[in-house]
């Protein structure tokens, strides 16, 4: 893995703000998800709620030291989305 992958921001008041990985392997890169905005597609863990809101609150993909190269290939997937016709 390269050095740029993985950063964590221990001062943070919510580090880690999700309790299921130990904090010496939670990446901080991604502190808000890049693939939000690829709905049902960003391949992560959410629920949507009843008015409609992805909640990504038990999704831990980002923060998993293995899946930052794999979430900057996706992010290719939101500048598309985002590209002026």
């Amino acid at each position: 893995m390269a050095n740029h992958e993985f950063f964590q921001n221990k001062n943070c008041e919510y580090f880690p703000c999700h309790k299921d990985i130990a904090p010496e392997d939670f990446n901080c890169l991604f502190c808000y998800c890049p693939l939000y905005a690829l709905g049902d597609k960003c391949g992560g863990k959410f629920v949507y709620l009843d008015n409609g809101i992805k909640d990504c609150s038990n999704c831990l993909r980002p923060h998993q030291r293995e899946n930052c190269s794999g979430i900057q290939k996706q992010v290719m997937q939101v500048i598309e989305m985002v590209k002026k016709p």
